[in-house]
């Protein structure tokens, strides 16, 4: 057994100056991840850094133009808010489709969105992966299953993919992260957190060594109103995505106005299908144009032999998630 220190601040400042002191601490919130990772060996921080106590991580406010979440909220919290619901249907059911009622109201909405891959070669720690051992190599490349990996945005170092399902739905809406280091404070664009594998997929997001997510933001907008959050998995009970699409569209008429697609379960990152939005863009919807989109969202896809799947499933699950948007929107 390896021993840890632990820690438990009141303030975030606390925090912060724990974080700054401490190069091998990892932070603790809703410890569905990390806990999980601990126990396979494959992570072993100094110590742990428990934030749940930290109010100022939970303060949220929908009521506005904007909405604004704590990264401590519970991830059933936000998929529960009526005005969430309302206004932005994409953000509850990308949460709610997320986990089971048990993770829900223990796992943070912070924590979905830094959520670690799930590929079986980062988790067993018997095997290469350059994720977590950079350069020892990858056994999904090198002759491993590959079904749950990535056909968008792998490397020849990493096909992992991208588990978690709430930084697509913020992705496809211009969704923003605020964090915070003993540095200071500042705002992270969703699309921006995380990083391609490249040459060094040990690096998985712009988050500086020190630094917390404190929240995130995302503009209120008639394409979000009529949003909607598709996943396509093995089970309908907790499970990660095959591959899931979150869309959003705003119509004038016939005509789309505004279009919003960002996939999930299929890339190394939350993925925003912008070639498949301008696509749509300024013509008239109908099922043979979201069907085109869903195809162009794939068009770049990298398949290994296991995940070749996917590019159609996802394609299918996109003109899915854009029919429903299509009746929601319609419905004003």
């Amino acid at each position: 057994m390896r021993k840890f220190g632990y820690e438990k601040p009141s303030k975030l400042e606390q925090a912060l100056t724990l974080l700054r002191d401490s190069p091998g601490a990892a932070v603790l919130g809703g410890g569905t991840t990390v806990i999980d990772l601990l126990k396979l060996n494959v992570v072993a921080p100094e110590t742990l850094v428990d934030i749940t106590e930290l109010a100022e991580l939970r303060a949220s406010d929908v009521g506005g133009d904007t909405l604004r979440f704590g990264a401590l909220e519970r991830m059933s919290d936000v998929a529960d808010n009526e005005t969430v619901k309302s206004e932005a249907p994409v953000l509850a059911q990308s949460l709610w489709k997320a986990a089971s009622p048990q993770l829900r109201h223990a796992a943070r909405i912070g924590g979905n969105v830094l959520q670690r891959t799930r590929c079986p070669y980062f988790r067993d720690t018997t095997y290469a992966c350059n994720k977590r051992e950079p350069g020892s190599g990858c056994a999904a490349l090198d002759g491993g299953t590959t079904t749950l990996h990535a056909v968008l945005g792998g490397s020849d170092k990493c096909v992992a993919m991208y588990p978690g399902d709430w930084a697509q739905a913020l992705i496809a809406f211009d969704g923003t992260a605020t964090a915070v280091s003993a540095d200071g404070k500042r705002k992270i664009k969703i699309a921006e957190l995380h990083v391609l594998p490249g040459d060094t997929p040990h690096v998985e997001t712009t988050l500086k060594p020190g630094e917390i997510l404190t929240g995130f933001e995302v503009a209120k907008s008639p394409a979000l109103k009529a949003s909607h959050y598709l996943k396509a998995r093995d089970r309908e009970s907790y499970a990660f995505a095959a591959a899931s699409a979150a869309v959003g569209l705003e119509m004038d008429g016939d005509t789309v106005k505004d279009a919003r697609i960002a996939l999930g379960g299929v890339a190394a990152v939350p993925w925003r299908a912008e070639k498949a939005e301008d696509d749509l863009k300024g013509k008239t919807f109908s099922e043979d144009a979201a069907r085109r989109a869903g195809s162009i969202a794939f068009e770049d896809a990298r398949p290994l032999g296991g995940s070749a799947y996917k590019i159609e499933l996802g394609a299918s699950v996109v003109a899915g998630a854009l029919m429903k948007a299509h009746e929601l929107a319609q419905k004003g």
